[in-house]
């Protein structure tokens, strides 16, 4: 006679309470920039702790795997600790590490990089540089993008407080440019004095949902207004009641957003007056900024993220290249400078007209910009007989599928350049590009964000039979 055979359920018995204050030993920084630290071997999230910090910590949330709590008190407080330069900081959720010092913070997003090849990729011998510091750390961000919404009968503008949508009212933001925070203030004062009904997301009535502001080459301001519905009321008004509070404001625009949803930014804009885009420049180019064009946030830092690029495609002008993920074409551009051909790729339509539009500006014409999915567009580039010396690779969060790095495998480039936003992302397509015989040789990381934990990657990848 068979016996069955006994299987135990073993479930982990949560050492920690709601409600409840534990100490705890801070290990690390997590990937939101909040401390990481185990009591009795069970992970606690605390915003605001840092590593080598002892706190004392009260318990707000309990998951299967994991707890969040807020810190009570400092035990033991790090070296690298600083006084925040915000007086919102504690509320607001646009920055993370306004209290560890410019340095730390430096070797925080080194280190996010290192155990991301490490434990996911399982790539530690991989080398990665120090991270690539900003000259100026504050004030950098060229775009701005605040809700709007009301409190206590009165008109909010600025982020959202620490996970949720709870507007934390903004007038001096320090990662913004001064422009961006003069729109913001000028928005709320004008929408108030005109009556402008605000948006809410509950009900869904109301008009005024963001102000978004860019700024350009020249310290040259666009405004988008986006609402609720097609009209804006006193629409005239408003932008007359601006230009004279804005001396820099060239270009104010309406973006209309009418679904129910978290996407900032609708289909349709309209001109309400002045010039329909901006100009910024990166290097020897200029580009048109256009309401919805994608630009990247922190234009120093963007120039010498992409002279780094172009420094690991290692081009010679006989080069042809081609840019997987080209957006308006930012990178492609610069690309061109030093190749003999370079074509870019890239699955939004629009993007690819302010690619084209930005080539001839610039009076590039050995680019061509390519609409489609680069599983589709590359395959047939290769029928045609283009054989890419180097690939350029610039992926959203969720880095690539392995389709697309077949894709790219499959055209035998020299050299691949992998930009990514995403350590994880990166690590995990650095693992599958190293099975199909792409190594990467170094891993710069690009401080684009000061003061807050995202980290921009750069990797040079050579194809095996080369080294």
């Amino acid at each position: 006679m068979k016996h069955k055979k006994t299987i135990k359920q073993v479930t982990q018995t949560i050492p920690v309470h709601i409600g409840q204050t534990y100490e705890l030993q801070i290990d690390r920084l997590g990937t939101s920039g909040e401390g990481v630290g185990r009591y009795d071997n069970f992970t606690v999230f605390v915003p605001h702790a840092l590593p080598s910090e002892t706190v004392s910590v009260v318990i707000e949330e309990v998951k299967n795997s994991y707890a969040r709590g807020r810190i009570k008190q400092i035990l033991h407080e790090s070296d690298d600790r600083v006084a925040p330069l915000c007086a919102l900081y504690e509320e607001c959720g646009g920055c993370q590490l306004q209290h560890l010092s410019y340095e730390a913070q430096l070797r925080a997003k080194r280190a996010q990089v290192v155990d991301a090849l490490s434990h996911i990729g399982k790539l530690p011998q991989i080398p990665v540089m120090e991270t690539m510091r900003a000259e100026e750390p504050w004030n950098y961000r060229n775009k701005m993008q605040f809700p709007i919404g009301r409190n206590s009968g009165k008109i909010v503008i600025g982020c959202f407080a620490q996970g949720s949508h709870r507007i934390i009212n903004t007038e001096n933001c320090h990662i913004q440019r001064a422009e961006n925070n003069d729109l913001a203030n000028a928005a709320r004062e004008i929408a108030e004095q005109l009556h402008i009904p605000v948006y809410n997301e509950d009900t869904h009535k109301g008009v005024l949902r963001h102000i978004v502001g860019r700024v350009g080459r020249s310290n040259d301001l666009m405004a988008v207004i986006v609402t609720a519905t097609k009209q804006l009321p006193r629409a005239k008004d408003f932008v007359r009641m601006m230009r004279e509070r804005l001396p820099n404001l060239v270009s104010v625009h309406q973006n209309i957003q009418t679904y129910r949803n978290n996407v900032i930014m609708g289909r349709d804009t309209q001109l309400l007056w002045g010039r329909p885009t901006i100009i910024d420049s990166l290097g020897r180019l200029n580009f048109h900024i256009s309401p919805r064009s994608f630009f990247q946030v922190n234009t120093r830092q963007a120039e010498r993220l992409y002279e780094q690029a172009l420094a690991y495609a290692d081009l010679h002008g006989t080069e042809t290249v081609i840019d997987a993920y080209c957006g308006t074409g930012t990178i492609t551009l610069f690309l061109a400078q030093k190749a003999r051909k370079v074509y870019g790729i890239e699955i939004v339509q629009p993007a690819i007209l302010d690619a084209r539009k930005n080539a001839r500006d610039n009076h590039v014409k050995n680019a061509e910009f390519i609409v489609g999915d680069a599983t589709a567009v590359m395959p047939a580039l290769y029928k045609q007989g283009i054989r890419p010396d180097v690939v350029v690779v610039d992926p959203p969060r969720a880095g690539c599928t392995e389709t697309v790095l077949r894709t790219f495998a499959n055209m035998k480039p020299q050299r691949i350049v992998y930009v990514s936003c995403n350590p994880a992302t990166l690590a995990r397509d650095l693992a599958i590009l190293k099975g199909l015989g792409y190594l990467a040789q170094e891993v710069q990381p690009v401080d684009l964000f000061p003061q807050t934990s995202h980290v921009e990657c750069l990797t040079k990848l050579v194809r095996r039979d080369l080294l």
